[in-house]
């Protein structure tokens, strides 16, 4: 019994969804979902642009997840899967503008509005306790 290639590649990222998804964060598939969401969505709401590097596995997931243990939080979170999702990660990359495309990466958007931003060279260097603070840090500022 032989697997395809892109059932193959399914199998292999779902645990890297799964990492975020276990920690009540909205995965959005497609195009339609980051523009019914993102735009919409009242308050507070992180972004996570999620990758298969290692970078995404030893620092952005971790980093987050150490973020997400935090007194104050956003009102919501999205995630996109670069490489996977192109179409929704695309869609949703429209909103972090200026920043060029960079993944992984990490977005805080208050009411429509980029309010900070983690790129991926941001990320690269640093540990996930260095995130994590980054982003509890820019919690503490726009979502109260």
């Amino acid at each position: 019994m032989s697997m395809s290639f892109e059932r193959y590649m399914l199998d292999m990222v779902q645990p890297m969804r799964d990492e975020l998804t276990r920690l009540g964060i909205k995965e959005l598939r497609t195009p339609e979902e980051v523009e019914e969401t993102l735009p919409t969505a009242s308050g507070t709401s992180l972004l996570v642009v999620n990758s298969v590097c290692g970078c995404a596995a030893g620092q952005a997931r971790p980093g987050v997840a150490q973020a997400l243990q935090h007194d104050v939080l956003p009102d919501h979170g999205f995630t996109v899967f670069a490489g996977q999702d192109k179409e929704a990660t695309a869609k949703a990359r429209e909103y972090l503008a200026p920043y060029p495309p960079s993944s992984p990466s990490i977005a805080l958007i208050k009411d429509g509005e980029l309010v900070h931003f983690i790129e991926r060279h941001q990320i690269e260097n640093r540990s996930a306790a260095d995130i994590a603070a980054d982003l509890t840090a820019a919690f503490d500022r726009f979502c109260r």
